[in-house]
C-alpha cells in the first residue's frame, strides 16, 4: 500500500538556492564571478515576500547564507531540503530528465556562435525561406522578434536562433508563416539534429502575432524533444496502470514517454496553476503522480534578467498555494522544486548550476522538518518507491524520512 496515493511535483522552471558546488564547470553557471543564488538574490536586491513557502520550511533550507527575506520557521508545516544535479549539464531537460532518474554524462550540444552553416542550408533548402543570419546566436526570445520581426514580415524569412539550452528555436510570425509550415519546418529540423555534432535537445516552434513594436509570442509553441534515452519513472508507473498527469511542457519534455494525462501547454503560470488545480479536482485521478511545469520565472524573467519580475511572478505563485493545498486529499504529497537556475543578477542570459530547492507538504504527516541534502533523482526515487515500482537509473529514496 501507498504511504500517499497521490505526488504532485511542481517545477517553478529555474528557481534556484545557490550556486552547485562544480559551477564553475559549466560556461557561465554562477563561479568564480560571485556566486550565482536565483533566491537568493532576488531576496537581498528586490526583497521577497513567499510567506506560504516559508510556512512550509523554504527558510529552513541549509545555505551558508539565509534568505534575507525568508525566515526560519521553528514550526515548519512540511519538509524541505536541497538537490544537487549529478548530470552533465544546466538545461531544462538535464534537469527534467534527472528529476525522473536518468543521468545524463553527455550534455547535448549547445551553440554559443550559433548554428553551422550547413545545417542553415539544410532548412533553407527544405523550407524554401531564406534565414535571417544576422539573428542566428544566443537570442532573447523577445528581443529577436523585437530586432527582426518587421524583416520577417517584409521578407518571410525565418528567425532561427539559439539560448543557453541545447534549443534551436524558430519564431515566425503567424500571419507570414502559417502555423501548419512552421511546424513543418521544425519537425525537419527535429530530423536532422538527432545525433552528434548537432544533437539537440529541443527544437521550438515559437509563433508569434502583432505589429513592429508589439509583438506577442502566442501559445501555440510547439516542442519537439527527443526521447529519454532510458526509462524514466514516468514510464515505469506508466507500465504498471498508474496515472502520470502532465502540465505546461512536460508532455514535450519526454515526448510523451511515459505521460498518459496529458492537460496540455500553459498560457502562463496562472493558467498552469489552474491545470494543476484541475488534476487535484479529477475524480478518476485516485493515485498516481502529476507534473507541472511553470515556466515564466526562467523565460520571462531569468533569461531577461529582471529581479523585479521575477520576484513578483514568485510573489504571485505563493498566493495560489493556499489554493492548491485546500484541493489537495488527505494522502496527497506536494513536492515544489526547480530544474536548474537562472538568477537575474547574474552576468549574461543563461541559466545558472545551481542547488534547487524542494519543498513538500502532506496533511497527512504528522513530523516536519529538514531532510539531508540530495540529488535531483532522488525525487524519482522516492516516488518509485511510494508506488511499488522499480526506480530508473540513479537515486535514492527519502520516503521513510516523510512521517
Amino acid at each position: 500500500m501507498s504511504k500517499f496515493n497521490r505526488i504532485h511535483v511542481v517545477v517553478m522552471d529555474s528557481v534556484g538556492i545557490g550556486a552547485a558546488p562544480d559551477a564553475n564547470n559549466f560556461q557561465n553557471a554562477g563561479v568564480p564571478d560571485g556566486a550565482s543564488d536565483t533566491l537568493g538574490h532576488i531576496s537581498k536586491t528586490v526583497g521577497l515576500d513567499v510567506p506560504n513557502m516559508a510556512k512550509i520550511g523554504l527558510g529552513n533550507i541549509e545555505r551558508e547564507n539565509p534568505i534575507q527575506t525568508v525566515s526560519k520557521e521553528e514550526n515548519p508545516s512540511g519538509y524541505v531540503t536541497k538537490l544537487q544535479e549529478v548530470s552533465l549539464g544546466k538545461d531544462t531537460m538535464t534537469g527534467h530528465w534527472e528529476m525522473m532518474g536518468l543521468n545524463i554524462t553527455e550534455p547535448f550540444d549547445t551553440f554559443w556562435n550559433g548554428f553551422p552553416e550547413e545545417l542553415i542550408e539544410k532548412i533553407e533548402n527544405f523550407s524554401g525561406r531564406k534565414v535571417i543570419r544576422e539573428a542566428n546566436k544566443p537570442y532573447s526570445g523577445t528581443k529577436v522578434i523585437d530586432d527582426f520581426g518587421p524583416r520577417q514580415m517584409e521578407t518571410g524569412e525565418l528567425i532561427i536562433y539559439t539560448s543557453a539550452d541545447p534549443v534551436l528555436q524558430i519564431a515566425a510570425h503567424e500571419d507570414i508563416i502559417p502555423l501548419d509550415e512552421l511546424y513543418k519546418i521544425c519537425e525537419y529540423a527535429r530530423s536532422i539534429t538527432l545525433e552528434r555534432p548537432l544533437l539537440l535537445g529541443r527544437i521550438i516552434a515559437r509563433p508569434y502575432v502583432g505589429e513592429p513594436g508589439n509583438f506577442t509570442r502566442t501559445s501555440n509553441r510547439h516542442d519537439y524533444a527527443v526521447s529519454p534515452f532510458s526509462p524514466t519513472v514516468l514510464e515505469k508507473l506508466d507500465e504498471a496502470g498508474i496515472d502520470t498527469y502532465a502540465v505546461g511542457k512536460i508532455n514535450d519534455i519526454f515526448n510523451g514517454a511515459g505521460i498518459n494525462h496529458d492537460l496540455g501547454h500553459n498560457k502562463n503560470n496562472m493558467h498552469g496553476v489552474d491545470n494543476l488545480i484541475k488534476a487535484l479536482k479529477d475524480e478518476n485521478f485516485k493515485r498516481g503522480l502529476s507534473f507541472t511545469n511553470l515556466v515564466d520565472f526562467d523565460a520571462l524573467f531569468g533569461h531577461r534578467r529582471d529581479p523585479h519580475g521575477y520576484r513578483d511572478c514568485l510573489q504571485e505563485f505563493d498566493a495560489r498555494l493556499p489554493e492548491i493545498i485546500e484541493n489537495m486529499r488527505e494522502d496527497d504529497l506536494l513536492m515544489i522544486t526547480a530544474d536548474h537556475g537562472n538568477d537575474p543578477t547574474y552576468a549574461g542570459t543563461d541559466h545558472t548550476r545551481e542547488y534547487i530547492p524542494l519543498l513538500m507538504y502532506g496533511k497527512s504527516l504528522k513530523e516536519t522538518g529538514t531532510i539531508p541534502v540530495g540529488h535531483f533523482a532522488d525525487i524519482s526515487a522516492t516516488i518509485a518507491d511510494n508506488f511499488g515500482v522499480d526506480k530508473a537509473m540513479i537515486g535514492e529514496s527519502f520516503l521513510d524520512k516523510l512521517v
